[in-house]
C-alpha cells in the first residue's frame, strides 16, 4: 500500500481501491444508467459548437493513430449494418435529400461541367452507332437539371 508522507494511505491508492470496489459492486447496467444521465445532463449544458469540437479533437485523435485500412473496415461494417437494417425507402430519402442539398449548394455551371465531363468521359470508349455523342448528351443533361434548378430558385 502507498503511504504518504505522515503514513496514511496516498489519494492514488485511495481512488485506485475505491473504484475497484466499486466495480466489483455494480453491474453494467449501473454504468449504463449513470453514463446516461450524465449524457442527458452534458447534453443540457453544452450547444451544437460543443458537440463539434468534440468531436472534430476526437476525430483528428483518432486519424493520427488509425491507417487507411482501418477506416475502409469500419466504413464497410457500417455500410453492412446500415444496409441490413434499411430497405429501399431510407435509401431513396437519403438520395433525394443529398440530391436536394448538392442542387441548392451548386449553380448552373457545376451541372454544365459535371454533364460535359461525364458526356466526354463516355465518348472516349467510342461505340461508332451515329446515335448522339455521349459527350452531347451529357452537356445537355446538364444544361437542363441546371434550368430545373434555375425554375426553383
Amino acid at each position: 500500500m502507498a503511504k504518504n508522507n505522515n503514513g496514511k494511505m496516498s489519494r492514488e491508492e485511495a481512488g485506485r481501491l475505491g473504484g475497484e470496489a466499486t466495480a466489483n459492486n455494480h453491474n453494467k447496467e449501473f454504468y449504463q444508467e449513470i453514463g446516461k444521465k450524465g449524457g442527458e445532463a452534458t447534453s443540457k449544458s453544452h450547444d451544437k459548437d460543443f458537440y463539434q469540437e468534440i468531436g472534430q479533437k476526437g476525430g483528428e485523435a483518432t486519424s493520427k493513430s488509425h491507417d487507411k485500412e482501418f477506416y475502409q473496415e469500419i466504413g464497410q461494417k457500417g455500410g453492412e449494418a446500415t444496409s441490413d437494417s434499411h430497405g429501399k425507402d431510407f435509401y431513396e430519402d437519403i438520395g433525394r435529400k443529398g440530391g436536394e442539398a448538392t442542387s441548392e449548394s451548386h449553380g448552373r455551371e457545376f451541372y454544365q461541367e459535371i454533364g460535359q465531363q461525364g458526356g466526354e468521359a463516355r465518348s472516349n470508349s467510342g461505340n461508332g452507332d451515329g446515335k448522339m455523342s455521349r459527350e452531347e448528351a451529357g452537356r445537355k443533361g446538364g444544361e437542363a437539371r441546371a434550368r430545373q434548378r434555375d425554375r426553383r430558385n
